[in-house]
């Protein structure tokens, strides 16, 4: 038998959100920094407005399908928790979606990554008119959105239901075509919202002291995942890159190989690994595939890059590390080798992956969050040249490292086919090449 029980709803979402929760516009767009409730907030209203809206439904996308269960999936849950209406709901991971017993209405789940199945998305009662997009950085291109907003809501809702679509994203870059789209240029239809950890009771000491230290570290990304406002370009280490997927044609097939770099860490700072292939022909890279975690042992790192089917491949890692290099070796990534310093090192392999335009696969979020923060400090060298700040660039580093081989690489038309580093790189028989 289904009951309810009754709960203050303004001391379970706490204050800072009341004009977007109320609103109705076609578009609500939330940009805010790490511990802004905005997700949490945005999973509580749309409990609460599938519950208060009979016939509406939710369709949540996120860049990456598989990244759903442990973020928006996670949070909707909790949401229903925190609502104490647990009881109410279906909640299922195969396939994943969750329904609201009363009445049906369901609430659905989808990649960019799947293109079919999200132009595809149904539900069987009723209107899906909300969208939910959670963040909605990892959108590399505007094109993209426009598919899905084409799509999905669609058709005409009777009253008091409403369409409107709801993006929730941190802004790492105001090169992004969501600032010109939904902040640069003034709509009737359009919303928009700026948050930070500052209006989030829910935090306490602890949370705030990561946000002090941030704020005395790393200025630049304070500012961007502490304020919540946009991060800017000026004085990046790197301003020639984009975020976007790269096919690589045949005919230039031989111009491309693959490297690896790996840089660890452990209890304050994340382990990082890149997969990158390199073009010296026409200075290009692209980089698509990483993984960057705290508290990994070397065990739990070796498993990591079997797991991604990289164990045969050369990686350049740290050679501060040589214990766990051999430890690595040991677990069966024999080709592991020390990285390369000396006087200059990382100006000079910094200079020269500027020469090259740098394409970043958005799943590499951490890479793109990298990129968008690391900047030149105050700190020089024995040269008089500004130094990059020496924090939150575990990727940046590991790209370095494994840069070291791309000058010992030299293409040879003659070559028949790109090595394939990954199985994920197969033949694209729609755009007639290699596909990473």
């Amino acid at each position: 038998m289904l009951t309810t029980s009754e709960i203050k709803l303004s001391k379970a979402i706490g204050g800072g959100y009341d004009e977007f929760w109320h609103c109705e516009k076609r578009y609500r767009v939330l940009k805010g920094g790490k511990g802004s409730k905005k997700s949490s907030t945005t999973a509580l209203n749309f409990i609460y407005r599938l519950m208060k809206f009979g016939g509406s439904n939710l369709l949540v996308v996120r860049q990456v399908m598989n990244t759903h269960r442990d973020s928006t999936f996670a949070q909707l849950k909790w949401a229903q928790e925190t609502l104490q209406v647990s009881h109410l709901w279906k909640n299922t991971v195969s396939p994943m979606e969750m329904e609201y017993l009363p009445t049906g209405q369901k609430i659905i789940f989808r990649g960019f990554d799947d293109v079919l199945k999200l132009a595809s998305a149904t539900v069987p009662h009723g209107h899906l008119n909300f969208v939910w997009i959670e963040e909605a950085f990892e959108l590399p291109s505007e094109a993209d959105f426009d598919k899905l907003d084409l799509s999905v809501p669609r058709g005409i809702v009777p009253p008091p239901l409403f369409k409107q679509t709801t993006l929730t994203f941190n802004p790492w870059s105001e090169t992004h075509w969501l600032k010109k789209r939904f902040f640069d240029t003034p709509s009737e239809n359009v919303a928009t919202f700026s948050t930070n950890y500052l209006i989030n009771e829910f935090l306490d000491e602890t949370d705030k002291a990561v946000f002090e230290r941030m704020k005395r570290t790393n200025r630049r990304k304070y500012e961007v995942a502490g304020l919540g406002n946009w991060g800017i370009s000026e004085g990046l280490v790197y301003e020639n890159w984009s975020v976007g997927k790269k096919c690589i044609s045949k005919d230039d097939a031989y111009k491309w190989k693959s490297f690896f770099g790996l840089d660890y860490g452990y209890t304050n700072d994340p382990t990082g690994f890149v997969a990158f292939m390199a073009n010296p022909l026409d200075r290009e890279l692209y980089i698509y595939k990483e993984f960057c975690k705290k508290r990994m042992l070397n065990c739990d790192i070796a498993d990591e890059i079997k797991r991604l089917g990289f164990a045969k491949e050369r990686i350049r890692a740290d050679c501060a590390e040589p214990k766990s290099n051999d430890d690595l070796r040991r677990l069966g990534i024999a080709r592991i080798t020390p990285s390369v310093k000396g006087r200059d090192s990382i100006l000079n392999g910094i200079a020269a992956i500027n020469e090259y335009r740098i394409t970043v696969h958005p799943d590499c979020v951490n890479m793109i969050r990298e990129l968008s923060t690391y900047a030149y400090g105050e700190r020089t060298s024995a040269g008089g040249l500004p130094m990059p700040k020496d924090s939150d660039n575990h990727l940046c580093d590991a790209l370095r490292y494994a840069f070291e081989d791309v000058k010992y690489f030299r293409p040879r038309p003659e070559a028949e086919e790109i090595t394939r580093p990954m199985p994920a790189i197969t033949v694209s028989d729609f755009q007639g090449g290699w596909e990473v």
